[in-house]
């Protein structure tokens, strides 16, 4: 499925980035790299990032802090992340990373065979996705326009109600004139 989306690969530690570009190399997806949290968030708020690669702990704009504002964003909320982290088993970050809604936390050093099977299936699910909902755009759009009303042919302008009544009855049924003509 051809696609311009990337996964965007983000650590602090430059050897890091370089190992995980080389795990992910043979996928033949486009990637990107970002060292911090604040360029990461540049790099997906300007689109075309399919996936992420996360490392948790980075100075300044945590891995972590990267979620929440991802989460809050329309835009965001739905590209699926995969935190890294190096500092082994920790059941709050667990927690925390979960219910924040990221799709993995896996632990450093990373087996690249099981990182690639991952990335694979939550990236080519993530396309799959997107690809459905602007279907269901296109499909919308096009039953919008067969299914609106044609515009009604205008309609002749009624005669009004006074017009119907003989114009000397009109005039003098109020006041009574019409009795006074009679006698």
């Amino acid at each position: 499925m051809p696609s311009d989306a990337r996964i965007l690969i983000v650590d602090d530690h430059k050897d890091t980035l370089y190992a995980l570009e080389s795990a992910l190399a043979p996928l033949g997806y486009l990637l990107g790299r970002a060292t911090s949290g604040d360029e990461a968030l540049k790099q997906v708020l300007r689109g075309k990032v399919g996936l992420l690669l996360l490392d948790v702990r980075m100075p300044g704009v945590s891995g972590l802090d990267v979620v929440r504002y991802m989460r809050r964003l329309e835009q965001t909320q739905h590209i699926p992340i995969i935190l890294l982290t190096g500092f082994g088993p920790d059941h709050e970050l667990t927690a925390t990373a979960f219910g924040l809604g990221v799709a993995d936390l896996v632990m450093k050093p990373i087996d690249p065979w099981s990182l690639r099977t991952k990335v694979r299936y939550l990236f080519d699910a993530h396309q799959r996705q997107r690809a459905l909902e602007q279907e269901v755009r296109e499909l919308r759009a096009l039953v919008k326009d067969h299914t609106e009303p044609a515009k009604p042919a205008p309609r002749p302008a009624l005669p009004h109600p006074d017009a119907r009544v003989p114009p000397q009855r009109a005039q003098g049924a109020h006041t009574g004139e019409l009795e006074q003509d009679r006698t």
